[in-house]
């Protein structure tokens, strides 16, 4: 899809409650419990801020999850439909030069193929 025929990507005003624990779940394999409560709380607080797709994905060092995944197809249907995403939750891990996408992959991935310049919403900490 063009970049000029893509609708403006629409975004909740908060990450949804859900995507905490998808969050908690993920940073526990990396880092201690007490650490990941601390974080969690510190996500909360955090205010909502941007950054294009492309440098989130420069800052990750992950790869582009391909069109076929189907988290990242329900996400590309969502813009489609014109409905709001829930913001990224990352975590700066300035020891390894890199950013943990903690939550929000999936989406990022679906943004990104539409538009790699597009600013994505999220919560870094």
């Amino acid at each position: 899809m063009a970049k000029d025929k893509l609708k403006e990507i629409n975004w909740l005003s908060d990450v949804e409650e859900h995507d905490y624990p998808a969050a908690e779940s993920y940073l526990t394999i990396l880092f201690s419990e007490a650490r990941v409560a601390e974080m969690m709380a510190r996500f909360r607080r955090t205010a909502i801020v941007r950054f294009k797709a492309k440098d989130i994905f420069r800052a990750s060092q992950l790869s582009l999850l391909g069109v076929s995944n189907s988290h990242v197809d329900k996400d590309r249907d969502k813009i489609l439909k014109g409905k709001s995403l829930s913001p990224l939750l990352l975590v700066r891990d300035e020891q390894n030069s890199k950013v943990i996408i903690a939550d929000g992959y999936h989406r990022l991935c679906a943004i990104y193929a539409f538009n790699e310049d597009a600013f994505i919403q999220c919560k870094i900490i």
